[in-house]
């Protein structure tokens, strides 16, 4: 049973002065994430944000998602039973790129017109506008990858714990990457309603819902995809996992529910899942995983799935099995009119962020 939780110890490497400070208060805007009073030098953890949703095959606003749930993250109390003060060791979030968001922005439209020709059954080689729009997003994808990969690589070369905020599914490719060069093998540990196996859907090589495809094909560092919560999945994909040689492990939506109905418990589950785990394990969270109520303007919400505290369970289960978690990203947060979606997701964004600064505290 697990039943440990992750008490750290502080260390008194910390530069901020937090003297001043008091985290019961309300949340001062004029501080960074969470309210948190750390520049990014002083910040341990640094979160990336990706504004970026260019080949999004249903609901947009996912790329305006990380400023929404920066403002959001005000509201978030800062005392976590699990992990107590560990924030003081300081988190911090960059400003979006707008260059990014800009092409993002562009692209998108251009996707959407693309998407809207295909559906009908059109061919693409028969038109050269789609042919030529369909070249310029492959390679905004190819460069977004590269921004990516680049931005994470500097900050893991400086000593920081890294995460990256986005945007659609797409965007954490060059984060695993250059986890990868930092880290050599690992696990990937994907929470989603989709298994991301397709190869490049819709023509998107890098289409967001092919990234786990592209990560097992071009990132041999990955050991293994262990995958929980999937329920809306194509035959494709099945071939893929059942061809895969056991480097992909699938507990799908119905399986937990029936086993569950069956009186297993979520225990005896996450325990298969982190025995089938390498020493090293990335977290790629894609919200949709969760229950839609939770995140209702989500990319493509499908009924169904995780609530939160499984999901954190199981992240503690991994820790306290003496694995090293390693990073994560958070994803396909929606925007929403009263708020709902971006709350949720602050509140997620900071209690991993709190679990990641615990399973690599200092020493």
């Amino acid at each position: 049973m697990l039943h440990t939780l992750i008490f750290v110890r502080l260390e008194t490497y910390i530069m901020a002065d937090l003297s001043q400070f008091d985290p019961n208060s309300v949340g001062n805007p004029n501080n960074n994430v969470f309210g948190l009073p750390f520049s990014e030098d002083d910040a341990r953890l640094i979160i990336v944000p990706v504004p970026w949703e260019v080949t999004v095959s249903y609901n947009g606003g996912t790329a305006r998602a990380p400023d929404s749930i920066f403002k959001a993250s005000y509201q978030v109390d800062l005392f976590d039973i699990d992990t107590k003060d560990i924030w003081k060791e300081g988190f911090y979030m960059q400003a979006p790129e707008l260059k990014i968001l800009s092409k993002s922005d562009y692209l998108r439209k251009e996707a959407e017109l693309y998407i809207n020709y295909i559906s009908h059954g059109d061919k693409v080689e028969d038109n050269k506008f789609m042919v030529k729009t369909l070249k310029e997003i492959n390679a905004g994808s190819v460069w977004l990858n590269e921004w990516v990969y680049q931005q994470t690589k500097s900050l893991l070369e400086k000593g920081k714990l890294v995460v990256l905020l986005g945007g659609d599914h797409s965007t954490p490719f060059g984060f695993f990457k250059a986890i990868a060069e930092k880290h050599g093998e690992f696990g990937l540990l994907q929470i989603d309603a989709h298994c991301d196996l397709r190869e490049a859907y819709e023509g998107f090589t890098y289409s967001h819902a092919s990234i786990m495809y592209n990560a097992l094909k071009e990132i041999p560092f990955i050991t293994k995809l262990v995958q929980v919560g999937a329920r809306d999945y194509c035959k494709e994909e099945i071939d893929f996992i059942q061809s895969a040689n056991g480097r992909v492990k699938t507990l799908f939506d119905s399986q937990i529910k029936e086993r569950i109905y069956e009186g297993q418990t979520w225990q005896r589950m996450v325990q298969e899942l982190v025995d089938s785990l390498p020493q090293k394990v990335y977290l790629s969270f894609d919200i949709d995983g969760l229950e839609p109520g939770l995140c209702p303007n989500t990319g493509t919400p499908v009924h169904g799935g995780l609530q939160p505290d499984q999901v954190f369970y199981l992240l503690k289960a991994i820790i306290n099995s003496g694995r090293h978690f390693i990073g994560f990203d958070l994803n396909e947060v929606g925007v929403s009119q009263n708020e709902w979606d971006e709350n949720v997701g602050a509140r997620i964004l900071y209690k991993l962020c709190n679990l990641l600064m615990a399973a690599n505290k200092k020493q």
